[in-house]
């Protein structure tokens, strides 16, 4: 590459000289990608988004299923009663999982419990005496879904 000066008015200029013609080949013209490429990534979008879908339906989804817990009391060292309320459809039964927790955060309990829709579907109160491992502080419903 060489370099050559310019004298204008406001001083000297170096320009450049092109590349040399032939030294470094010819630039590759850029290909559209091929219907294969673009139907195979297509298709693992489709996939992808179908699998994402999929679980977070089934972490977040069918909301007609939505137990809370009202109270938790006759602790003892082998025992909790909880209370929750669970709202179903009229038609539907729920499998609610219960559990309990000790100080320390650990898992002392844990039970599935078969709600049967009460004479207001929309509010059935449940309590349900869950066996301990160990002296619980605390009973919690984390979550219900379809029997």
């Amino acid at each position: 590459m060489t370099e050559t000066s310019t004298d204008t008015a406001a001083g000297p200029v170096a320009e450049r000289a092109p590349w040399p013609a032939g030294r470094y080949g010819r630039r590759r013209e850029q290909r559209p990608a091929s219907r294969s490429t673009v139907l195979v990534l297509a298709v693992l979008t489709v996939l992808a988004m179908t699998f994402i879908g999929a679980r977070l339906y089934r972490a977040y989804g069918d909301g007609d299923y939505t137990a809370s817990v009202t109270a938790f009391d006759e602790v003892t060292d082998t025992q909790v009663a909880v209370t929750f309320l669970v709202r179903m459809p009229a038609d539907g039964t729920a499998v609610c999982l219960v559990r309990a927790r000790d100080s320390t955060g650990t898992e002392v309990g844990l039970e599935e419990v078969t709600v049967r829709p009460g004479p207001d579907p929309e509010r059935t109160m449940v309590t349900h005496r869950l066996v301990t491992t160990g002296r619980p502080v605390t009973g919690e419903v984390k979550g219900c879904h379809p029997a």
